[in-house]
Protein backbone atom coordinates (compact mmCIF):
# COMPACT_ATOMS: atom_id res chain seq x y z
CA UNK A 1 0.00 0.00 0.00
CA UNK A 2 1.24 3.48 -0.78
CA UNK A 3 1.71 6.13 2.24
CA UNK A 4 -0.36 8.15 0.78
CA UNK A 5 -3.41 6.00 1.26
CA UNK A 6 -2.26 5.17 4.75
CA UNK A 7 -2.40 8.51 5.36
CA UNK A 8 -6.01 8.93 4.65
CA UNK A 9 -7.20 7.20 7.90
CA UNK A 10 -5.07 9.18 10.23
CA UNK A 11 -5.76 12.47 12.16
CA UNK A 12 -3.96 14.98 10.79
CA UNK A 13 -2.31 17.41 13.46
CA UNK A 14 -3.16 20.94 13.11
CA UNK A 15 -0.48 23.78 11.86
CA UNK A 16 0.65 26.16 13.66
CA UNK A 17 -1.90 29.73 13.95
CA UNK A 18 -1.49 32.10 11.18
CA UNK A 19 -0.69 35.53 11.91
CA UNK A 20 -3.61 37.35 13.20
CA UNK A 21 -5.56 39.41 10.47
CA UNK A 22 -5.65 43.32 11.23
CA UNK A 23 -7.98 44.97 14.11
CA UNK A 24 -11.93 45.70 12.70
CA UNK A 25 -11.76 49.31 12.98
CA UNK A 26 -14.76 50.16 15.24
CA UNK A 27 -18.50 51.40 13.84
CA UNK A 28 -19.96 54.10 14.04
CA UNK A 29 -23.59 54.13 14.73
CA UNK A 30 -25.83 56.96 15.05
CA UNK A 31 -28.01 55.26 17.48
CA UNK A 32 -24.90 54.42 19.52
CA UNK A 33 -23.13 57.32 20.30
CA UNK A 34 -20.60 55.57 22.32
CA UNK A 35 -20.08 52.49 20.10
CA UNK A 36 -16.48 53.93 18.86
CA UNK A 37 -15.41 52.88 22.63
CA UNK A 38 -12.21 50.12 22.14
CA UNK A 39 -13.26 46.96 22.09
CA UNK A 40 -13.04 44.81 25.80
CA UNK A 41 -10.76 42.26 26.24
CA UNK A 42 -13.10 38.99 27.72
CA UNK A 43 -12.95 38.38 31.02
CA UNK A 44 -13.11 34.53 30.84
CA UNK A 45 -9.93 34.92 28.56
CA UNK A 46 -6.76 35.60 30.39
CA UNK A 47 -4.39 37.99 28.70
CA UNK A 48 -0.73 38.39 29.50
CA UNK A 49 -0.29 41.42 27.08
CA UNK A 50 -0.23 44.57 28.59
CA UNK A 51 -2.86 46.61 28.15
CA UNK A 52 -2.79 49.15 25.34
CA UNK A 53 -4.53 52.88 25.57
CA UNK A 54 -6.77 53.13 22.68
CA UNK A 55 -6.59 56.85 20.73
CA UNK A 56 -10.65 57.09 22.53
CA UNK A 57 -9.38 56.16 25.97
CA UNK A 58 -5.55 57.60 25.76
CA UNK A 59 -5.73 61.35 26.48
CA UNK A 60 -2.39 63.00 26.01
CA UNK A 61 -1.07 64.28 29.92
CA UNK A 62 -1.20 67.76 28.92
CA UNK A 63 -4.77 68.25 27.69
CA UNK A 64 -6.78 67.59 30.85
CA UNK A 65 -4.35 70.42 32.68
CA UNK A 66 -5.00 73.17 29.95
CA UNK A 67 -9.03 72.17 28.72
CA UNK A 68 -10.10 72.35 32.20
CA UNK A 69 -8.76 75.58 33.29
CA UNK A 70 -9.12 77.25 30.00
CA UNK A 71 -13.20 76.08 30.15
CA UNK A 72 -13.18 77.31 33.02
CA UNK A 73 -11.80 80.78 32.29
CA UNK A 74 -13.74 80.91 29.22
CA UNK A 75 -17.40 80.05 31.77
CA UNK A 76 -16.09 82.35 34.11
CA UNK A 77 -15.66 85.19 31.08
CA UNK A 78 -18.63 84.57 29.41
CA UNK A 79 -20.68 85.45 33.07
CA UNK A 80 -19.00 88.59 33.02
CA UNK A 81 -19.58 89.56 29.89
CA UNK A 82 -23.52 88.57 30.07
CA UNK A 83 -23.90 90.49 33.15
CA UNK A 84 -22.54 93.77 31.22
CA UNK A 85 -25.25 93.45 28.75
CA UNK A 86 -28.65 94.50 28.95
CA UNK A 87 -30.81 97.37 28.38
CA UNK A 88 -28.49 99.53 30.57
CA UNK A 89 -25.19 98.97 30.19
CA UNK A 90 -22.66 98.02 33.04
CA UNK A 91 -18.90 98.25 33.10
CA UNK A 92 -16.62 96.04 34.78
CA UNK A 93 -15.58 98.05 37.33
CA UNK A 94 -19.49 98.80 38.70
CA UNK A 95 -19.33 94.83 38.80
CA UNK A 96 -16.28 94.64 40.99
CA UNK A 97 -17.46 97.17 42.97
CA UNK A 98 -21.04 95.44 42.83
CA UNK A 99 -19.14 92.28 43.98
CA UNK A 100 -16.51 93.91 46.71
CA UNK A 101 -19.04 95.42 48.59
CA UNK A 102 -21.03 92.19 48.94
CA UNK A 103 -18.28 90.36 49.95
CA UNK A 104 -17.77 93.02 52.56
CA UNK A 105 -14.43 94.66 50.99
CA UNK A 106 -13.30 98.21 50.86
CA UNK A 107 -15.10 99.72 47.65
CA UNK A 108 -16.72 102.49 46.83
CA UNK A 109 -20.70 102.04 46.33
CA UNK A 110 -22.91 102.08 43.76
CA UNK A 111 -25.63 103.74 43.42
CA UNK A 112 -29.40 101.50 44.84
CA UNK A 113 -30.59 100.96 41.56
CA UNK A 114 -27.30 99.81 39.89
CA UNK A 115 -26.57 98.09 42.79
CA UNK A 116 -30.04 96.03 42.51
CA UNK A 117 -29.80 95.88 39.07
CA UNK A 118 -26.73 93.76 38.97
CA UNK A 119 -26.96 92.22 42.31
CA UNK A 120 -30.46 91.62 42.26
CA UNK A 121 -31.32 90.54 38.30
CA UNK A 122 -28.24 89.80 36.52
CA UNK A 123 -26.42 88.12 38.63
CA UNK A 124 -28.76 85.59 39.67
CA UNK A 125 -30.04 84.93 35.90
CA UNK A 126 -26.56 84.67 34.89
CA UNK A 127 -25.70 82.22 37.70
CA UNK A 128 -28.99 80.00 37.02
CA UNK A 129 -28.18 80.02 33.27
CA UNK A 130 -24.62 78.36 33.94
CA UNK A 131 -26.52 75.87 36.10
CA UNK A 132 -29.09 74.86 34.18
CA UNK A 133 -27.01 74.77 31.57
CA UNK A 134 -24.53 72.71 33.31
CA UNK A 135 -27.46 69.99 34.72
CA UNK A 136 -29.52 69.73 31.35
CA UNK A 137 -26.12 69.25 28.95
CA UNK A 138 -25.09 66.14 31.56
CA UNK A 139 -28.45 64.60 31.82
CA UNK A 140 -27.97 64.29 27.91
CA UNK A 141 -25.14 62.65 28.11
CA UNK A 142 -26.11 60.16 30.79
CA UNK A 143 -29.15 59.32 29.32
CA UNK A 144 -27.80 59.17 25.71
CA UNK A 145 -25.29 56.40 27.41
CA UNK A 146 -27.87 54.47 29.66
CA UNK A 147 -30.62 54.02 26.18
CA UNK A 148 -28.15 53.98 23.87
CA UNK A 149 -29.83 56.30 21.91
CA UNK A 150 -28.05 59.40 20.32
CA UNK A 151 -31.45 61.18 20.32
CA UNK A 152 -31.62 61.14 24.24
CA UNK A 153 -31.76 64.02 26.02
CA UNK A 154 -33.30 65.50 29.35
CA UNK A 155 -36.96 65.36 28.28
CA UNK A 156 -36.88 62.02 27.52
CA UNK A 157 -38.41 60.61 30.42
CA UNK A 158 -41.44 62.88 30.03
CA UNK A 159 -40.22 65.25 32.93
CA UNK A 160 -40.68 68.62 31.30
CA UNK A 161 -44.51 67.28 29.82
CA UNK A 162 -45.21 66.68 33.17
CA UNK A 163 -44.27 70.25 34.65
CA UNK A 164 -45.66 72.04 32.24
CA UNK A 165 -48.64 70.27 33.16
CA UNK A 166 -47.84 71.46 36.25
CA UNK A 167 -47.45 74.53 35.18
CA UNK A 168 -50.33 75.55 33.35
CA UNK A 169 -52.70 73.75 36.09
CA UNK A 170 -51.27 76.92 38.22
CA UNK A 171 -51.73 79.51 35.80
CA UNK A 172 -54.83 78.70 33.53
CA UNK A 173 -56.87 76.99 36.24
CA UNK A 174 -55.27 78.13 39.61
CA UNK A 175 -54.68 75.30 41.19
CA UNK A 176 -52.60 75.77 44.11
CA UNK A 177 -51.64 78.84 43.23
CA UNK A 178 -51.39 79.63 46.79
CA UNK A 179 -49.09 77.34 47.92
CA UNK A 180 -47.08 76.08 45.31
CA UNK A 181 -46.91 78.60 43.11
CA UNK A 182 -45.87 78.01 38.90
CA UNK A 183 -42.35 76.95 40.05
CA UNK A 184 -44.59 74.62 42.78
CA UNK A 185 -46.86 72.95 40.55
CA UNK A 186 -43.98 72.70 38.00
CA UNK A 187 -41.94 70.36 39.84
CA UNK A 188 -45.30 68.57 41.66
CA UNK A 189 -45.86 67.99 37.79
CA UNK A 190 -42.66 66.54 36.81
CA UNK A 191 -42.51 64.28 39.74
CA UNK A 192 -46.46 62.74 39.31
CA UNK A 193 -45.28 61.93 35.36
CA UNK A 194 -41.52 60.18 36.40
CA UNK A 195 -43.79 58.74 38.77
CA UNK A 196 -46.03 57.21 36.07
CA UNK A 197 -43.23 56.28 34.25
CA UNK A 198 -41.73 54.46 37.06
CA UNK A 199 -45.40 52.82 37.66
CA UNK A 200 -45.25 51.27 33.97
CA UNK A 201 -41.95 50.41 33.80
CA UNK A 202 -41.72 48.64 37.31
CA UNK A 203 -42.42 45.14 36.01
CA UNK A 204 -39.83 45.15 33.00
CA UNK A 205 -36.10 44.51 33.30
CA UNK A 206 -35.69 48.28 32.67
CA UNK A 207 -34.41 47.95 29.17
CA UNK A 208 -33.51 50.97 27.41
CA UNK A 209 -36.16 50.56 24.31
CA UNK A 210 -38.35 49.91 27.38
CA UNK A 211 -37.12 53.25 28.75
CA UNK A 212 -37.29 55.30 25.52
CA UNK A 213 -40.60 53.78 24.75
CA UNK A 214 -42.84 54.26 27.62
CA UNK A 215 -40.83 57.71 27.96
CA UNK A 216 -42.26 59.14 25.03
CA UNK A 217 -45.91 57.73 25.82
CA UNK A 218 -46.00 59.76 29.07
CA UNK A 219 -44.70 62.36 28.07
CA UNK A 220 -47.38 62.76 25.08
CA UNK A 221 -49.63 61.92 27.50
CA UNK A 222 -48.91 64.64 29.69
CA UNK A 223 -48.58 67.16 26.41
CA UNK A 224 -52.62 66.22 25.55
CA UNK A 225 -53.53 67.09 29.25
CA UNK A 226 -51.47 70.47 28.92
CA UNK A 227 -53.25 71.14 25.74
CA UNK A 228 -56.80 70.42 26.80
CA UNK A 229 -56.42 72.38 29.49
CA UNK A 230 -55.22 75.11 27.61
CA UNK A 231 -57.90 74.72 25.29
CA UNK A 232 -60.43 74.66 27.54
CA UNK A 233 -59.81 77.31 30.14
CA UNK A 234 -57.46 79.70 28.99
CA UNK A 235 -57.60 82.99 27.02
CA UNK A 236 -55.17 84.44 24.63
CA UNK A 237 -53.29 86.35 27.21
CA UNK A 238 -52.96 83.66 29.38
CA UNK A 239 -52.04 81.08 26.15
CA UNK A 240 -49.09 83.57 25.67
CA UNK A 241 -47.66 83.34 29.27
CA UNK A 242 -48.07 79.86 29.16
CA UNK A 243 -46.18 79.78 25.52
CA UNK A 244 -43.59 82.52 26.81
CA UNK A 245 -42.69 79.71 29.79
CA UNK A 246 -43.09 76.37 27.98
CA UNK A 247 -40.45 78.17 25.78
CA UNK A 248 -37.92 78.71 28.65
CA UNK A 249 -36.83 81.84 29.97
CA UNK A 250 -34.24 83.17 32.69
CA UNK A 251 -36.35 86.09 33.74
CA UNK A 252 -37.81 85.07 37.00
CA UNK A 253 -34.30 84.47 38.42
CA UNK A 254 -33.72 84.84 41.73
CA UNK A 255 -30.86 84.01 44.57
CA UNK A 256 -33.14 81.51 45.84
CA UNK A 257 -33.49 79.84 43.02
CA UNK A 258 -29.88 79.69 42.26
CA UNK A 259 -29.33 77.72 45.68
CA UNK A 260 -31.63 75.35 45.27
CA UNK A 261 -30.43 74.45 41.91
CA UNK A 262 -26.63 74.81 42.78
CA UNK A 263 -27.74 72.27 45.78
CA UNK A 264 -29.25 69.72 43.60
CA UNK A 265 -27.45 70.28 40.93
CA UNK A 266 -24.03 69.55 42.33
CA UNK A 267 -25.12 66.58 44.30
CA UNK A 268 -26.58 65.34 41.25
CA UNK A 269 -23.92 65.36 39.35
CA UNK A 270 -21.66 64.58 41.56
CA UNK A 271 -23.84 61.02 41.92
CA UNK A 272 -23.54 60.97 37.93
CA UNK A 273 -19.56 61.43 37.65
CA UNK A 274 -19.12 58.80 39.95
CA UNK A 275 -21.09 56.48 37.92
CA UNK A 276 -18.95 56.99 35.32
CA UNK A 277 -17.25 53.41 34.84
CA UNK A 278 -20.89 51.94 34.60
CA UNK A 279 -21.79 54.58 32.29
CA UNK A 280 -18.70 53.45 29.87
CA UNK A 281 -19.99 49.74 30.10
CA UNK A 282 -23.17 50.57 28.89
CA UNK A 283 -21.53 51.73 25.98
CA UNK A 284 -21.49 47.79 25.14
CA UNK A 285 -25.01 47.26 26.22
CA UNK A 286 -26.30 45.55 29.46
CA UNK A 287 -24.88 42.07 28.67
CA UNK A 288 -21.28 43.17 28.50
CA UNK A 289 -21.80 45.50 30.92
CA UNK A 290 -23.29 43.06 33.46
CA UNK A 291 -20.64 40.21 32.66
CA UNK A 292 -17.80 43.45 33.62
CA UNK A 293 -19.54 43.12 37.28
CA UNK A 294 -22.03 46.03 36.64
CA UNK A 295 -25.19 45.83 39.01
CA UNK A 296 -27.61 46.92 35.46
CA UNK A 297 -30.30 47.72 37.15
CA UNK A 298 -29.93 49.08 40.07
CA UNK A 299 -27.32 51.60 38.13
CA UNK A 300 -30.17 52.21 35.54
CA UNK A 301 -32.51 53.09 39.13
CA UNK A 302 -30.12 55.41 40.05
CA UNK A 303 -28.86 56.99 37.00
CA UNK A 304 -32.61 57.45 35.98
CA UNK A 305 -33.79 59.11 39.02
CA UNK A 306 -30.85 61.43 39.39
CA UNK A 307 -30.98 62.81 36.22
CA UNK A 308 -35.31 63.23 36.39
CA UNK A 309 -34.52 65.02 39.74
CA UNK A 310 -32.22 67.15 37.47
CA UNK A 311 -34.48 67.96 35.41
CA UNK A 312 -37.35 68.45 37.21
CA UNK A 313 -35.77 71.52 39.24
CA UNK A 314 -34.20 73.07 36.14
CA UNK A 315 -38.05 72.64 34.08
CA UNK A 316 -39.53 73.83 37.31
CA UNK A 317 -37.44 77.19 37.86
CA UNK A 318 -36.89 78.01 34.17
CA UNK A 319 -39.21 75.66 31.80
CA UNK A 320 -38.22 73.58 28.89
CA UNK A 321 -35.66 75.13 27.05
CA UNK A 322 -34.67 72.22 24.62
CA UNK A 323 -31.61 70.98 22.21
CA UNK A 324 -28.92 72.08 25.40
CA UNK A 325 -28.92 68.52 26.40
CA UNK A 326 -28.83 67.10 22.85
CA UNK A 327 -26.33 68.46 20.82
CA UNK A 328 -23.85 69.53 23.72
CA UNK A 329 -22.57 66.43 24.54
CA UNK A 330 -22.53 65.48 21.12
CA UNK A 331 -19.92 68.27 20.89
CA UNK A 332 -17.52 67.38 23.81
CA UNK A 333 -17.59 63.08 23.06
CA UNK A 334 -16.55 64.25 19.81
CA UNK A 335 -13.47 66.62 21.56
CA UNK A 336 -12.55 64.56 24.48
CA UNK A 337 -13.83 61.15 23.21
CA UNK A 338 -16.47 58.72 24.80
CA UNK A 339 -15.07 58.02 28.34
CA UNK A 340 -17.50 59.82 30.80
CA UNK A 341 -15.17 60.69 33.52
CA UNK A 342 -13.71 63.51 31.20
CA UNK A 343 -16.81 63.53 29.07
CA UNK A 344 -19.14 64.64 32.06
CA UNK A 345 -17.36 67.64 33.42
CA UNK A 346 -16.14 68.66 29.78
CA UNK A 347 -19.83 68.55 28.89
CA UNK A 348 -21.02 71.04 32.38
CA UNK A 349 -18.82 73.66 31.22
CA UNK A 350 -19.72 73.54 27.29
CA UNK A 351 -22.93 73.33 28.42
CA UNK A 352 -22.98 76.38 30.97
CA UNK A 353 -21.42 78.38 28.60
CA UNK A 354 -23.77 77.90 25.56
CA UNK A 355 -26.82 78.43 27.63
CA UNK A 356 -25.24 81.86 29.23
CA UNK A 357 -24.53 82.95 26.00
CA UNK A 358 -27.72 82.31 23.98
CA UNK A 359 -30.07 83.57 27.05
CA UNK A 360 -27.63 86.94 27.19
CA UNK A 361 -28.35 86.72 22.74
CA UNK A 362 -32.56 86.17 24.00
CA UNK A 363 -32.32 89.53 26.14
CA UNK A 364 -30.53 91.38 23.22
CA UNK A 365 -31.50 90.32 20.28
CA UNK A 366 -34.69 92.26 20.09
CA UNK A 367 -33.98 94.79 23.21
CA UNK A 368 -36.41 95.92 24.86
CA UNK A 369 -38.20 93.01 24.18
CA UNK A 370 -37.11 89.26 25.28
CA UNK A 371 -37.10 86.30 23.69
CA UNK A 372 -37.72 82.79 25.35
CA UNK A 373 -34.11 81.08 25.63
CA UNK A 374 -35.51 77.90 23.83
CA UNK A 375 -36.21 79.64 21.05
CA UNK A 376 -32.09 80.50 20.27
CA UNK A 377 -31.46 77.69 21.65
CA UNK A 378 -33.24 75.85 18.62
CA UNK A 379 -31.88 78.04 16.39
CA UNK A 380 -28.22 77.67 17.35
CA UNK A 381 -28.57 74.04 18.04
CA UNK A 382 -30.08 72.60 14.71
CA UNK A 383 -27.38 73.83 12.32
CA UNK A 384 -24.97 73.28 15.14
CA UNK A 385 -25.93 69.49 15.38
CA UNK A 386 -25.63 69.00 11.79
CA UNK A 387 -22.37 70.35 11.91
CA UNK A 388 -21.35 67.70 14.43
CA UNK A 389 -22.39 64.91 12.17
CA UNK A 390 -20.99 65.75 9.53
CA UNK A 391 -17.37 66.47 10.85
CA UNK A 392 -18.01 62.64 12.51
CA UNK A 393 -19.13 61.74 8.81
CA UNK A 394 -22.84 60.54 9.53
CA UNK A 395 -24.31 62.91 7.18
Amino acid sequence: MSASGGGAGRAVAPGPPGPPGPPRPPEVDLLHPASDLPDLPDPSKPSHEPPTATPAARTPGLRPLVILPVGVAVLLVSMAVAVRLGSSDVSYAELGRVLAGRLGLPAEPLPPLLDSLVWDLRLPRVLLAALVGATLAVCGAVLQSVTRNALADPYLLGVSSGASTGAVTVIVLGVGAGSLGVTGGAFAGALASFALLVLLLRRTGLDSSRIVLTGVVVGQLFTAVTSLVLMASGDADTTRAVTHWLLGSMATARWDAVVVCAVVGLAGLLVCWLCSTELDGFAFGADTAASLGVDVRTTRVVLLVTTALLTAVAVAYVGAIGFVGLIVPHGVRFLVGPLHRALLPYAALAGAVFLVWTDALARVAFAPREVPVGVFTALLGVPLFLLILRRRGEL
